[in-house]
């Protein structure tokens, strides 16, 4: 049979001709961004033209257009963005994707599996559930531990406030139920606890301590607090990896009153978690493996495309007593047995795709030993950096290197007034910008000494 064609602008394409520019364009992008020169654009913010182009752009024609416009459109539009592959950029935890994310993303996505039920994917499914419990026992998680792959942290989060609040809560008793948080916990966590139906005013935020942890004794306070008022305590939110400067509450110390309050403890460790895949660092979060509930992102700290995250539950049964649904029109597909899971019984999403499937893929290409030096990677040049900063004059560590995050700023010798009419927050953080990049200017120079080390290393950036 003779290949269809596909007709635009009256110029047949086949779709082999299709797919391989396609292919192309591809390959050239990543090539690109793997040699990155230190000069190139890391910013960039389209200008009031250029947005006047792309929302005419976004309005579909009658008419189909050339793959080469279409194609060109496309890069116009996606090349304003933050580059976070960039080797100079160090403003976010998501860090730069390794190869293999894209390629398993690719060949995922290809296949187009529709991942919520084991009947529309009993292979993908399969590995993902196989995938999960084997991040639960890195976890420390018991046997009886479940969990799914989510679009990331935010969902993780939501989806363990749900299944807390149906674990430790008559419906009766919601209006009164109080959670616990630190000051530092991601803002997430509050936006998860009001999308599950509490008001803002049943958060309670504990104090930390001089390294940015929860208090335990400030939190035995506030729960004694509450409960004499009459109020019902049901959570802790601990935190493995803060966003702003890498700590990590002491886990052990939130799982003893978690038990004695018999409370549900959530380890956030969106970005913190995938420590546990460090050889060297994996004591950092010793106690993970008390929480009743874990969120981890494989696109943070495990070099993934967008979307991979996960939620661990240390008894499944709690995800699939909140979560599990039945209608007419998915009888067919229902549970045969604990080894053939539908996921829309432990998650928000009927619909959904198989994001595991290009984490499986790249860690089946990495091996767990490459894993692991990357991982260790993140949190040596943490470290290496504190150490520069501190050999250089007017500049003030915050916070000190944990995991892979460093806070520093820039203390002038002198007092340097920005003048009549200037905006003093500006004024320092151009301050602050220009004083960095002859920082970096230097760190140039440092590096090459200890850059044999780092050759072929993906880096988390500080």
């Amino acid at each position: 049979m003779a290949d269809l064609n596909f007709y635009q602008n009256d110029e047949p394409t086949s779709p082999n001709a299709i797919h391989i520019q396609l292919m192309e364009e591809l390959c050239n992008y990543f090539l690109i961004t793997q040699k990155l020169s230190l000069s190139s654009t890391i910013v960039d913010i389209a200008n009031e033209d250029e947005l006047a182009y792309m929302r005419n752009a976004a309005r579909p024609g009658a008419q189909a257009l050339p793959l080469n416009q279409v194609i060109g459109d496309m890069a116009k539009i996606m090349s304003h963005r933050i580059a976070m592959n960039h080797p100079r950029f160090f403003g976010f935890i998501p860090s730069p994707v390794d190869e293999n994310s894209f390629l398993g993303s690719m060949l995922t996505t290809m296949y187009n599996v529709g991942a919520g039920s084991w009947y529309q994917s009993s292979g993908a499914s399969t590995v993902e559930d196989s995938l999960i419990k084997w991040f639960a026992e890195q976890a420390g998680l018991p046997p009886s531990s479940g969990g799914i792959f989510v679009s990331g942290g935010s969902v993780a989060n939501l989806t363990a406030v749900v299944t807390a609040r149906d674990a430790k809560l008559e419906f009766e008793q919601r209006p009164k139920a109080v959670i616990y948080m630190s000051e530092q916990t991601h803002s997430s966590m509050a936006k998860g606890i009001v999308v599950a139906g509490f008001h803002r005013n049943q958060i309670r935020r504990v104090q930390c301590d001089s390294s940015y942890r929860m208090k335990a004794s400030s939190l035995r306070q506030q729960i004694e607090s509450d409960r004499k008022n009459g109020l019902i305590p049901f959570m802790i939110a601990a935190t493995c990896g803060l966003t702003n400067t890498g700590g990590i509450d002491d886990l052990n110390a939130l799982a003893d009153i978690a038990e004695s309050e018999d409370l549900w403890l959530h380890a956030d460790g969106a970005y913190g978690a995938s420590i546990l895949l460090s050889k060297t660092h994996k004591h950092c979060v010793d106690g993970i493996g008390r929480a009743d509930s874990l969120t981890w992102d494989a696109h943070k700290w495990f070099f993934q495309v967008y979307d991979c995250g996960l939620i661990l539950v240390r008894d499944k049964r709690n995800l699939i007593e909140s979560f599990a649904t039945g209608a007419s029109y998915i009888r067919d597909a229902d549970e045969a047995s604990s080894e053939k899971v539908n996921f829309w019984n432990r998650g928000i999403e009927m619909s959904r795709p198989a994001r595991g499937m290009k984490l499986w893929f790249t860690l089946q290409r990495l091996g767990l030993d490459k894993v692991s030096d990357m991982i260790d990677h993140g949190v040596d040049l943490a470290e290496f950096a504190e150490l520069v900063f501190r050999g250089f004059e007017n500049w003030e560590i915050l916070s000190p290197a944990q995991l892979g995050i460093l806070n520093f700023r820039y203390v002038p010798p002198i007092s340097q007034p920005p003048g009549e009419g200037v905006d003093f927050d500006q004024f320092c953080d151009k301050l602050s910008r220009d004083q960095l990049f002859e920082v970096i200017q230097s760190l140039d120079s440092i590096a090459k000494e200890v850059s044999a080390s780092f050759v072929k290393k993906r880096i988390l950036k500080i």
